[in-house]
């Protein structure tokens, strides 16, 4: 359990001396930063993006588009710092969850949806 937690903590200095929450193609398509704006989509803890309520094609496309990105940029790391893909994404998840800004959906340890306030999000006790 020791070494799991030294290796999540790694992990979390990894990423945020790279600031890896989403590829930053990502973070600049207008129908993310919209989709992210009005509450269709939101951080999910396991380090991917996730649907808040009914799902279009069109935002089911660009949700998948941007975890397969998230996903190659998690292998590629993961591998780098001799983690495991979940360990990676799950710290990303943590980074990107605390990175969220008041008025945007996340997902709370107990699986549900969140809008963020100002106070700090519910993170997963795994979390850096």
């Amino acid at each position: 359990m020791k070494s799991k937690t030294l290796t999540l903590l790694a992990l979390g200095a990894a990423l945020i001396a790279g600031s890896i929450a989403a590829p930053a193609m990502a973070q600049r398509d207008p129908a993310y930063a919209a989709a992210r704006a009005n509450g269709s989509v939101g951080e999910r803890t396991n380090g991917y993006l996730g649907i808040v309520g009914p799902a279009t094609p069109e935002l089911q496309r660009l949700v998948d588009d941007i975890n397969n990105q998230r996903r190659e940029v998690y292998a590629q790391r993961a591998q780098a710092e001799g983690a495991t893909l979940e360990q990676y994404a799950l710290t990303a998840g943590c980074l990107a969850i605390a990175r969220t800004t008041p008025g945007e959906k996340y997902q709370a340890p107990d699986g549900s949806w969140q809008t963020r306030t100002a106070a700090a999000p519910l993170r997963d006790p795994r979390c850096p």
